[in-house]
């Protein structure tokens, strides 16, 4: 997830990042719940687009982080992982419904590690980092379900990936929503201070 920043002026320059992520995580959420019966190869199918389109935006944040001593190379390694993951699934259609499940899983504990660290590096910079943590949150929980309950069928597995990435989805878009309008009525850390 792209939200692993420690510098909040960065954070609030790039509230439309973080809503993209939260805007793709409800598409994806709509069409698993609208859709319940597809195929597993539709399944890998979505799974990795959003995964890959997840760790393009990771990427693209590293990237711009580079140089500014934070810690842009773990967020460079969490986009190059979603991007892996999203280049592997559709090349690999038969892909057993476990082996997806448990890089789906792994893939959910990583997001939602990074987005629980976020929280807690942002708690003292801005109020509504609880949004954050709750994405994170969800993100283990299904992480945890995939893994404890591997047998719960597609079906199953379709809704549980659904529901998290709707949850995490509406998470992210309150959570842009509230760094643009905290970005406007605040002076960033690093303008000058007026005498």
């Amino acid at each position: 997830m792209q939200v692993l920043i420690v510098d909040i002026d960065t954070l609030v320059r790039n509230w439309w990042v973080v809503l993209l992520r939260g805007i793709l995580g409800i598409v994806f959420g709509v069409v698993t719940f609208f859709a319940p019966g597809i195929s597993l190869t539709a399944l890998v199918l979505l799974f990795g687009a959003f995964a890959f389109v997840d760790g393009i935006l990771a990427v693209m944040g590293a990237i711009r982080r580079h140089g500014t001593g934070e810690r842009w190379w773990l967020l460079l390694l969490q986009g190059i992982a979603g991007v892996a993951a999203g280049i592997l699934a559709p090349l690999m259609p038969g892909l057993t419904a476990l082996v997806l499940l448990y890089v789906i899983a792994a893939w959910a504990l990583i997001t939602g590690g990074f987005e629980l660290a976020a929280a807690i590096r942002l708690r003292k910079a801005i109020n509504d980092e609880w949004l954050l943590a709750l994405s994170g949150i969800a993100s283990i929980a299904l992480g945890v379900l995939l893994v404890l309950f591997p047998g719960a069928g597609a079906l199953a597995l379709v809704l549980w990936i659904g529901a998290y990435a709707f949850v995490s989805g509406i998470l992210l878009t309150a959570l842009a929503f509230r760094l643009r309008s905290w970005g406007r009525t605040r002076t960033p850390h690093f303008a000058p201070a007026h005498a």
